[in-house]
């Protein structure tokens, strides 16, 4: 059997201006990367924007899915078959993603782009440097951060109190031994030492700024409008008043404008940003969606992890902040996850079990209920795997039918887009029904721990809240700042619908723990750190590093 990166590789990959121009894209809306990868100027940019402003816009269909197991679900590799079975149904599809970040590629598991015969490429170039976005945002966001201690050391004419820095440096690694460092060290010339700290730099505010600009000059107003710290008289502190917004830009003017890359049958693809799910929030460049709804009927989407999580940050951040309305929600499950929230270890996934999948299916019954919340009708991607008996996996449908929602077996990961055919047909039937009367889940005035409460208790199916105090104060501080109106975006586990990776299945009645606060002015919304959530992850015990290799001709294998 051969491995995701040697069917890439084997693929016969079209130029991408030819990819281009299946959606009416022009060579010269293209800055090329290369034959295989291109960004869109900011011309086309714009034409795409004012297009989809305008009202002609394709449908939009949101791909999530259960809670991670370590079983896999591959909502990445259902999502870009679902794409290609779109367009072998007859459907103009185009797909809008997020990039790989370096930290998981080497970190956790060496890939991002999906799997099998269900890929975006170049696979390698994606999951790696691609066009340099991620590589542009650390470095505009450590460029921040030296200016906030170069502005200390010489006189600090705005009387920042070193303590309150509230930014942090990125790197785009695992590297936990980055978390709590101590900076300034040396000597009078070497800096005002305090207490730093570093995250990943997907989950980096500046990284969701570069999502959700929509232009170089909202890119500036939200640099502008990013607080760093605060004074010795407690005033928030707001880059503009550094000076330097225009410099910080400079580095990003190409990050905003979104990739177009292809999957193996040639799908037109976006790629662009990459906010973690569980510390961020969760979903590609709104530029990215907003091009492809201007050239495809149909376009698929992804928000990462499962609906507790991407689902909601999307509905309830991206939406509301760029005016999206989808038209459809699929829900990814297998068989074997399912057996795992039913108390299967995985070594024994290969037996068959109805009863433990069964028990298991409160976890999928809960994300099905919740992407009901928002007004979205759903289908249940069942995500097949040889192991899977006839018996589980006519239970699994049955299971899903008393529900309301349809399930379909899909079998991307071996046939590509034929074996999401029937998944295809069934998405344009739910958005023919036009059953989509999409609302977020809370209002714009609601106040930050109702907001909070009110996605502990309806999405994540807590008793009740723990605020901590620091994390009360925080937040009574944000809205005495003004910025009580922002929707929230909770850092938690991935593992569980709670915020204890440890409550498999679907946890309900549990209090609720946020222990901290985090504003993110520029962005727009406010972090609620809950458990214990970390903004800079570690490696594990055998990083999917020790698989990559590169030979002489530059041949790159073991990425995933």
């Amino acid at each position: 059997m051969r491995s995701d990166i040697e069917i890439a590789q084997a693929n016969d990959i079209a130029p991408v201006a030819d990819v281009a121009r299946s959606i009416g894209i022009a060579d010269g809306d293209l800055e090329l990367y290369g034959p295989y990868k291109a960004k869109l100027t900011m011309r086309a940019l714009r034409a795409m924007q004012r297009k989809v402003a305008d009202g002609t816009r394709g449908r939009l269909i949101l791909t999530t899915a259960i809670t991670p197991t370590p079983a896999g679900e591959g909502k990445s590799t259902v999502s870009i078959a679902l794409a290609d079975g779109l367009r072998g149904i007859g459907k103009k599809a185009v797909i809008a993603l997020r990039e790989p970040s370096l930290g998981p590629c080497f970190g956790v598991k060496g890939g991002a782009c999906g799997g099998g015969y269900a890929q975006i490429v170049p696979m390698e170039d994606i999951n790696l440097h691609f066009t340099g976005d991620i590589h542009a945002i650390s470095i505009a966001n450590n460029l921040i951060a030296a200016l906030i201690d170069n502005h200390i050391q010489q006189g600090n004419a705005l009387g920042i109190d070193p303590r309150t820095v509230s930014w942090k440096r990125c790197v785009d690694l695992n590297d936990r031994a980055l978390r709590n460092v101590v900076v300034g060290l040396g000597g009078i010339a070497d800096g005002v030492p305090r207490e730093d700290h570093f995250c990943i730099s997907v989950a980096s505010e500046l990284m969701a700024i570069v999502c959700l600009a929509t232009s170089v000059s909202d890119l500036k107003r939200r640099i502008d409008a990013i607080t760093v710290a605060r004074t010795y008289g407690k005033k928030p502190v707001r880059f503009a008043e550094f000076g330097c917004t225009g410099a910080v830009a400079a580095l990003l003017k190409d990050a905003v404008r979104p990739n177009l890359v292809q999957t193996l049958e040639k799908t037109p693809a976006f790629v662009h940003g990459g906010p973690f799910a569980n510390i961020a929030h969760g979903c590609n460049s709104l530029n990215a969606t907003v091009c492809a709804l201007a050239t495809g009927d149909y376009v698929v989407t992804e928000a990462g992890f499962a609906a507790d999580l991407g689902a909601e940050k999307f509905f309830d951040i991206k939406c509301r902040v760029g005016g999206l309305s989808p038209d459809a929600v699929v829900i990814v499950a297998t068989v074997r996850a399912l057996k795992m929230h039913g108390g299967v270890e995985k070594s024994a996934l290969a037996v068959p079990n109805v009863a433990a999948l069964e028990k298991g299916f409160a976890n999928l019954r809960v994300h099905i209920e919740n992407v009901a919340k928002f007004g979205v009708p759903s289908v249940v991607a069942i995500n097949h795997f040889e192991t899977d008996s006839p018996e589980e996996t006519a239970a699994l449908a049955a299971l899903c039918e008393r529900c309301g929602v349809q399930a379909v077996v899909t079998e991307g990961w071996g046939k590509g887009g034929a074996g999401a055919a029937d998944l295809a047909r069934a998405v344009v039937a739910l958005c023919d029904t036009h059953k989509a009367a999409f609302a977020p889940l809370y209002a714009d005035d609601l106040p930050l721990e109702q907001k909070i409460e009110t996605v502990a208790r309806e999405i994540y199916r807590a008793g009740s809240v723990e605020f901590a105090p620091a994390a009360r104060r925080k937040l009574a501080q944000f809205t005495a700042d003004g910025y009580g109106s922002l929707p929230v975006c909770i850092a938690k586990t991935q593992s569980s619908i709670s915020h204890d990776p440890a409550l498999t299945g679907a946890p309900s009645g549990y209090v609720f723990p946020v222990r901290d606060a985090q504003l993110y002015s520029g962005a727009g919304f406010v972090v609620a750190l809950a458990g214990d959530v970390m903004t800079m992850p570690g490696l594990p015990p055998r990083p999917a590093a020790l698989a990559i290799d590169v030979d002489d001709d530059g041949v790159i294998s073991g990425l995933f």
